[in-house]
């Protein structure tokens, strides 16, 4: 990837995370990226496709991060590890946390359909896969077994009001999942 475009996806996940998407402009990442205006539609031909391939970048790090961290021969106990990890590395990206919000619902309005379909393929699989290329075994009904970690992923924008560390609250969580969920 060449260094402007690996300079735009950053300085758009920097600015969404801290601006949000409608605050997020054009203008603004390309005077950080050294470009001009113009110069950013032959990377991208709308702010919309900046933002899918921040996302896409994102999941694809989080999918390695698993990967790398489960190792060759996953236990439960390395399941767990992982998830954990993993659920601490999604929670840092505030605007995948925020998907009901105002801001993200615009930036899927304005996203082509085929894109639509790409990240909703990608969230319905990524926990499938963290589980699937465990090859442990299921004691409980897969689907139901995915659907449970899935719930974990989910936003939830109330775990502040929580009356104990919702860190810790996951953490356990993901522990009672993984020994009711695989032998």
């Amino acid at each position: 990837m060449c260094l402007t475009k690996e300079k735009l996806l950053v300085n758009c996940e920097d600015s969404w995370s801290k601006l949000g998407y409608k605050k997020t402009n054009i203008e603004d990442l390309c005077a950080k990226a050294g470009i001009s205006k113009g110069a950013f539609y032959l990377f991208y031909a709308s702010k919309e496709e900046l933002f899918f391939d921040v996302i896409m970048r994102i999941q694809t790090k989080l999918v390695y991060l698993t990967k790398a961290t489960l190792g060759e021969t996953p236990t439960k106990e390395s399941l767990c590890n992982t998830l954990k990890l993993i659920y601490r590395e999604y929670i840092k990206i505030p605007f995948i946390l925020e998907m009901n919000s105002p801001d993200f619902i615009a930036f899927m309005n304005r996203l082509p359909k085929e894109k639509i379909e790409e990240l909703a393929f990608h969230d319905d699989n990524d926990i499938r896969n963290i589980i699937k290329d465990s090859k442990l075994q299921y004691k409980i009904n897969e689907d139901k077994g995915n659907s449970a970690f899935a719930i974990l992923f989910m936003p939830n924008s109330n775990k502040e009001k929580l009356p104990y560390n919702h860190l810790e609250v996951v953490d356990f969580m993901i522990e009672v999942l993984i020994e009711s969920v695989f032998e």
